[in-house]
């Protein structure tokens, strides 16, 4: 990797970032240990093992790690055997998976035989067993024949994750309009936050299709049956994390059910349904921070769209304006520091995971 310590240092702390930025979350990190060079005469190398938490599949991985190489300075050849690089970032293990293509072997092939990988992934989970060998790592690494010298740094690699902590808070409620993408950007939290999810369960709702087909006999019968169903959900759901100091995110707000009934009743009708919400809305925890995730309507008819689901195709962009309207009018009667509406008109936080951290950033963000 080089002769001066500090720079071999910096070109694992890069990696980190980098994978932390482009691959996914980092749950681990092990610490860092100083071997000799294995199979070549050369400057000792630094190595380390991380646990990371991704949505990406196996070979888009590779193919950002060799990115993320290649910008650090290591250029792989075909043929370039053992010698001194920048960096080298190997797949070792992707939970219990057994993977064999031309580009990618999972696990690697050549684990159990490194000294210098055994003993960091040992330390970052001492139950983690080879999905091939069906032995624990601890195991292997006990039975290895490599002999080489371990030496263990006493410098540790910061982990960026540590810059958005979640642990803060206890309850995100992820909002915005049909098609913006409050459960992909929940979901990925909670994935990589491990916080507990909540979604809403409208795919359970038998008056959603029928809605869509006759608004005006079936809009009271749909938001009656999603009043009672975020009700009870959230009651449940969100009234048991204190019993386990967990963050909760959930993919909707209570007061959703107000801004929809606004725009699909009829007023007698909202009337009433109004009296009962609020009757029922003051038992609900209230989220420390209320997200509203702003998108063109354009965006959302493409969103819409390319989700395929069958009874949503005939949603008009008229009816999708109304909707981003009642949320903008809810919002602006709440004169407090939770709420946090974000722009996404020009982000994709779903296929850029940099996308994702800015709006990550911003949720997370005390200031107004």
């Amino acid at each position: 990797m080089g002769s001066n310590l500090g720079n071999r240092f910096e070109h694992l702390q890069k990696a980190i970032d980098s994978l932390f930025e482009e691959v996914g979350g980092i749950r681990k990190i092990s610490a860092v240990y100083e071997t000799p060079a294995l199979g070549f005469e050369g400057d000792p190398f630094l190595n380390c093992a991380v646990w990371m938490q991704t949505v990406l599949e196996p070979e888009a991985v590779l193919a950002k790690i060799l990115q993320i190489e290649k910008r650090i300075g290591r250029e792989r050849m075909a043929t370039e055997g053992y010698s001194s690089r920048p960096i080298d970032i190997d797949i070792l293990l992707i939970e219990e998976e057994v993977i064999s293509t031309k580009t990618l072997t999972v696990p690697h092939p050549e684990m159990q035989h490194r000294k210098f990988v055994l003993q960091p992934l040992a330390e970052l989970d001492s139950q983690l067993k080879h999905p091939v060998f069906h032995k624990k790592i601890v195991k292997l690494l006990a039975e290895t024949a490599d002999t080489s010298v371990l030496e263990k740094q006493g410098k540790w690699l910061r982990n960026p994750n540590r810059d958005y902590d979640l642990g803060k808070l206890s309850y995100v409620a992820i909002e915005g309009n049909i098609g913006a993408g409050k459960t992909s950007l929940a979901t990925q939290i909670s994935n990589d936050f491990n916080a507990k999810l909540i979604l809403e369960r409208f795919k359970d709702n038998p008056f959603l299709p029928k809605f869509y087909e006759d608004p005006e006999r079936y809009s009271f019968p749909l938001e009656m049956s999603f009043l009672a169903d975020r009700y009870q959900q959230l009651l449940d759901d969100i009234k048991q994390f204190d019993l386990f100091q967990e963050v909760v995110v959930a993919d909707y707000d209570a007061y959703k059910s107000l801004i929809f009934a606004k725009v699909t009743l009829a007023e007698e009708e909202y009337e009433l349904y109004k009296k009962l919400f609020h009757l029922m809305h003051k038992e609900l925890p209230k989220p420390d921070v209320y997200v509203y995730l702003y998108q063109n309507t354009e965006r959302l008819l493409e969103n819409i769209k390319k989700r395929g689901r069958e009874y949503e195709q005939s949603i008009e962009a008229e009816y999708l304006q109304k909707i981003n309207q009642g949320y903008l009018e809810f919002i602006k009667t709440q004169h407090n520091h939770t709420i946090k509406i974000i722009d996404i008109s020009e982000l994709d936080f779903v296929e850029n995971r940099k996308d994702y951290l800015k709006v990550l950033k911003q949720i997370l963000n005390s200031e107004q």
